[in-house]
């Protein structure tokens, strides 16, 4: 059960929570479901596109969406929140006006707060555009998985399992390699399990990575 399903739904109501917290009857649920998703595409088009990130990270950990008739609250939780941080009011004020214009709102209030993500490299989708971004330079995966275990073992982790496929170094054949250092409990619901899914586009044609990290569920 633990390799057939995602590792987040799986722990709904026990160790994980919703990233969208909203009420919608069933004929409006699909539309209520889309405009969620363009608003996460349209922060992280944002901050891609009018941010200078030195360390070729976004920073961006999760963002949660609170839905009432007619007020929308939405927290971005961020690994390094000087990203934003910079010029604040303009730039959340440019953000807001930026997802107003994109999905229409007219009757409804938007508010938006950054929320800081005390170790960003114990978040699996940071880690992800970390070795996103190695790979993109051509370094080694090998040496990419490496160093994200090393970041990883300087925050409150008991463990992690990385894993990618595709082209890997540029290779013929697509294969799967993936690396586990200490202990992921997959098939224990209990136990605390953040998980993401990333695609990256390199010379050699998609990659796709995914990682688990065992935290410990005393901890934030």
């Amino acid at each position: 059960m633990g390799q057939k399903i995602n590792p987040l739904g799986f722990r709904l109501g026990t160790t994980q929570g919703y990233h969208s917290l909203w009420f919608a009857h069933s004929k409006n649920y699909f539309d209520i479901l889309k405009e969620d998703q363009k608003i996460r595409n349209c922060i992280k088009n944002y901050v891609q596109k009018n941010i200078k990130i030195s360390s070729g990270l976004e920073g961006i950990g999760h963002i949660e969406i609170q839905k009432r008739i007619d007020v929308i609250q939405i927290l971005i939780y961020m690994g390094f929140p000087k990203l934003l941080m910079e010029d604040r009011p303009k730039k959340i004020e440019e953000l807001q006006m930026n997802v107003k214009k994109e999905l229409n709102f007219v009757n409804r209030k938007l508010n938006i707060t950054i929320t800081r993500i005390t170790n960003p490299y114990g978040h699996p989708n940071i880690l992800a555009e970390f070795i996103a971004g190695q790979l993109k330079n051509r370094v080694s995966f090998r040496k990419a998985i490496k160093k994200a275990i090393e970041l990883t073992e300087q925050t409150d982790t008991k463990g992690i399992q990385i894993q990618i496929a595709g082209r890997l170094d540029g290779k013929e054949i697509a294969r799967v390699e993936w690396i586990r250092e200490g202990r992921v409990p997959l098939q224990t619901i209990r136990a605390k399990i953040d998980y993401c899914s990333y695609t990256v586009r390199t010379v050699y044609g998609v990659l796709g990575i995914k990682i688990w990290i065992f935290v410990d569920k005393n901890k934030k």
